[in-house]
């Protein structure tokens, strides 16, 4: 082959094809004036379907709000909780009848029932260490006397109410005597009388600066045995946060409290052999849970009495917290107690431990109503047995004026059955 047979260099030719590029004009160096892409519009998805409006991104996301709206909500919230506490002081002082009296007694005060120590606690000092800041020393002054008598009483609630014995401020109600409050510490405050009950030998105190004081926790004599540790806490002789132990001797003791001559305040006692003094009145008496099981209000003497002067012998009473709280729930809503009477006069004295004999029956009063007659012997109340006319009084000062309480009584040898609607009096 010769050098004029060697084909051309480049792409082979198939003979269709031009061996010379076509004199096609150069592309364009950019669109021409007026161009545009063409647009493309998407059919709608379904009939009545609109375009979505554009988004604003001006605006703040959703989810968002302006920087001064919180600042605003928390003046406002604050403004609110100020007007919330005004108005719940108002409230509060509305349920006020009295000065320091509550409407809804004492369910409207701060008492304390959760025991502060364990139930299988033996510790006299662990007791004596939770009480002692919640029992007082009470100076009550009559005649002039500087000092007056000397009393005991322990923190009812944190609105500074105080429960004591009556005969403990009984002299300086009378004689309209100053009465202070002595706490642990020695701090001194202003007392004066809400309410007291003779037939029941309780007063209850109100002290408003003493409101930071702590509330003894409320127990239930109910639950005492017979054998039971319980400690007792007060100012016997005058000597403050004084404290004794001992053990429950005996329970539904019937006895009177108070002066030796005042027979008419009887009470179904707490029998205790810890050492109560003159000056313990109006104490605690406290299981070893560190709970206020009754008050401590009488002793045995020698001589056969209670309440007197002497010192102890191993046999006091105390007043179960059951009746404190009946009576101190009286006070606080009204600034006075009631008690249940039937109307008819027994024998309080000698008996021979068979029943209470009635003396006499007033007319228009629940005995004469429910059938009772002179002569008759009251037996049992509500199931209780009675022996005497102290016992038949002690029955029925357990329950309240109102209730419907059957009494079984002897007549003519024959056993009947009476149901009498108590009465109520004040006192």
């Amino acid at each position: 082959m010769s050098p004029d047979d060697v084909p051309p260099s480049g792409p082979p030719s198939y003979g269709t094809e031009p061996t010379q590029p076509l004199p096609y004009p150069p592309p364009p160096a950019g669109p021409a004036p007026g161009w545009a892409p063409p647009t493309y519009q998407a059919p709608p998805p379904y009939p009545g379907w609109q375009q979505p409006a554009p988004v604003n991104r001006h605006l703040p996301p959703r989810g968002r709000v302006p920087a001064w709206l919180w600042p605003a909500v928390c003046v406002l919230a604050l403004v609110i909780g100020v007007l919330g506490g005004l108005v719940g002081g108002a409230a509060y002082e509305g349920l006020r009848d009295e000065p320091g009296t509550f409407s809804g007694g004492l369910d409207d005060v701060d008492t304390v029932s959760e025991p502060p120590l364990a139930a299988d606690n033996g510790s006299i000092a662990a007791v004596a260490q939770k009480m002692l800041p919640s029992t007082v020393q009470i100076v009550a002054e009559y005649d002039g006397q500087a000092g007056g008598a000397t009393g005991s009483g322990f923190v009812l609630d944190r609105q500074g109410h105080i429960i004591t014995n009556n005969h403990v401020v009984a002299d300086a109600a009378s004689d309209d005597g100053p009465i202070e409050v002595v706490d642990q510490e020695g701090n001194r405050y202003d007392a004066t009388i809400l309410g007291r009950s003779p037939v029941y030998d309780l007063a209850v105190l109100d002290v408003p600066k003493a409101k930071g004081l702590v509330p003894a926790a409320l127990g239930s004599s109910r639950r005492l045995v017979v054998g039971e540790g319980v400690v007792a806490i007060g100012s016997p002789l005058g000597l403050s946060s004084t404290v004794t132990a001992g053990i429950v001797s005996a329970l539904h003791r019937p006895v009177t409290t108070g002066d030796s001559g005042n027979d008419s305040s009887y009470i179904n006692a707490v029998q205790t052999d810890a050492a109560i003094n003159p000056g313990n009145s109006g104490g605690p008496l406290v299981n070893l849970r560190a709970q206020v099981v009754g008050v401590n209000s009488a002793i045995a003497t020698t001589g056969g009495s209670v309440g007197g002067e002497s010192g102890n012998i191993g046999v006091g009473f105390a007043i179960p917290i059951e009746q404190v709280k009946i009576t101190a729930d009286q006070i606080l809503r009204t600034g006075e107690a009631r008690y249940p009477v039937i109307g008819a006069k027994v024998r309080t004295g000698k008996s021979d431990g068979t029943g209470a004999e009635v003396d006499s029956v007033q007319p228009d009063t629940p005995a004469s109503a429910g059938g009772l007659q002179k002569g008759d012997v009251i037996t049992e109340v509500d199931g209780a047995r009675v022996t005497d006319g102290i016992a038949l009084i002690v029955a029925i000062r357990t329950h309240q004026p109102g209730e419907t309480v059957e009494f079984t009584v002897l007549r003519d040898g024959k056993q009947r059955s009476l149901k009498l609607t108590l009465d109520g009096e004040v006192g």
